[in-house]
């Protein structure tokens, strides 16, 4: 993950067409903190609700005081909420912009898997860095002449330029029972490592995979990946996607 800057630019509003748009006013190496946090922010969100201030400070490797430093920043601009007990959330604005980014990050994947053939971690490092410097004009452009493809190669929907993520028919890992069958479809690209480790098992977009055992009280998962089976906590399970078979 690029180290995050925490001095923040200033934030202006422009009108295009019919909606707003949110334009960060920033140097490059300032430009990714408002986005690396929205992303992060989005992330949780989707897992829990809401993010907490040290949730966000252990994704990116900070501390809590720069994230709450931050936050306030974001919240002055209209991008997020902060809520007493609860954590952040993503206001539309904050979403539009996360989302814009997941957008560009994904099309880089892509590109740099079809077309340079860059390897499954290597291609996810490059498009972080990559995410922050493609134009909508570009994304636009990428999209167009890769097909119009609707994930990026861990799976992971694409976002068209409004933002809309055309609804998946899948669920996470951790909601099947023992002695279930199914074929792997999204695979969490937020954390390298982890992407790292996945591929060591095998665990890919398309791969059949069957749940030999899982722990109660929310323990780990025993899954059979191939001729081999793999523990998975359920933390992790929950991010990967699947489609059951029948």
């Amino acid at each position: 993950m690029p180290r995050i800057f925490l001095r923040l630019g200033s934030l202006r509003h422009t009108i295009n067409k019919s909606r707003t748009r949110v334009a960060l006013d920033l140097s490059h190496e300032f430009f990714t903190a408002p986005e690396m946090y929205l992303k992060t922010i989005y992330n949780l969100e989707s897992k829990t609700g809401s993010a907490r201030t040290g949730d966000i400070a252990n994704v990116l490797k900070i501390t809590p005081g720069s994230v709450t430093n931050t936050l306030e920043v974001l919240e002055g601009k209209g991008l997020v909420v902060r809520e007493p007990y609860k954590g952040v959330r993503l206001t539309e604005e904050g979403r539009k912009l996360a989302l814009s980014v997941f957008r560009r990050h994904r099309l880089a994947e892509r590109l740099l898997v079809d077309v340079l053939h860059l390897g499954w971690t290597e291609s996810h490092d490059e498009a972080c860095r990559l995410e922050h410097s493609i134009s909508e004009q570009l994304a636009n452009s990428i999209q167009k002449t890769l097909g119009d493809p609707q994930t990026c190669p861990h799976g992971n929907p694409i976002p068209d330029e409004k933002g809309y993520i055309a609804p998946l028919m899948s669920e996470s890992l951790s909601h099947l029972e023992t002695g279930q069958y199914a074929i792997v479809t999204q695979i969490p690209d937020e954390d390298s490592e982890l992407l790292r480790y996945l591929a060591t098992l095998g665990m890919f977009p398309g791969v059949k995979i069957a749940v030999e055992e899982k722990a109660p009280f929310e323990g780990p998962m025993l899954v059979k990946v191939g001729e081999n089976s793999y523990p998975l906590s359920l933390d992790v399970a929950s991010g990967i996607f699947v489609t059951r078979e029948k």
